[in-house]
């Protein structure tokens, strides 16, 4: 079982950055047998991948939509992941979940329902 605390979201002006963390507690496995991943929800939108991260920090899959702009990285001494964002817009506003997914399989997924755990969110709010 694991559990996820996300930290650092805030109040932002379009072309700012924030870093949000997601502090992992984890029980029968390690930190590092997880890929980990971000998701985002905007009031009314269904939740959606932004990017992810496998077991080892080496490969990294990132959704369209934040390309060049978003980066994932992890480190598994301290049982943390981390999202990068920069130049930030005002359609990134949502809440942004961290997930895990027990796999150290390569190929990382981007469905909501391949995820078996979920942090409580964190809001971003982008004005312009």
């Amino acid at each position: 079982q694991v559990q996820l605390s996300e930290s650092g979201g805030g109040s932002v002006q379009a072309g700012d950055s924030l870093r949000l963390s997601c502090a992992a507690s984890t029980r029968t496995f390690t930190f590092s047998s997880y890929t980990m991943g971000w998701f985002r929800q905007a009031p009314g939108k269904e939740r959606e991948f932004v990017v992810a991260v496998d077991w080892s920090g080496k490969i990294t899959y990132i959704a369209d939509s934040v390309k060049g702009r978003f980066t994932i990285s992890r480190d598994n001494a301290k049982n943390t992941v981390w999202l990068q964002m920069n130049s930030l817009k005002p359609e990134d506003t949502a809440v942004y979940y961290c997930a895990a997914r027990l796999s150290r399989l390569s190929a990382l997924r981007t469905l909501r329902e391949e995820y078996d755990y979920w942090g409580q969110g964190t809001q971003v709010t982008v004005s312009s």
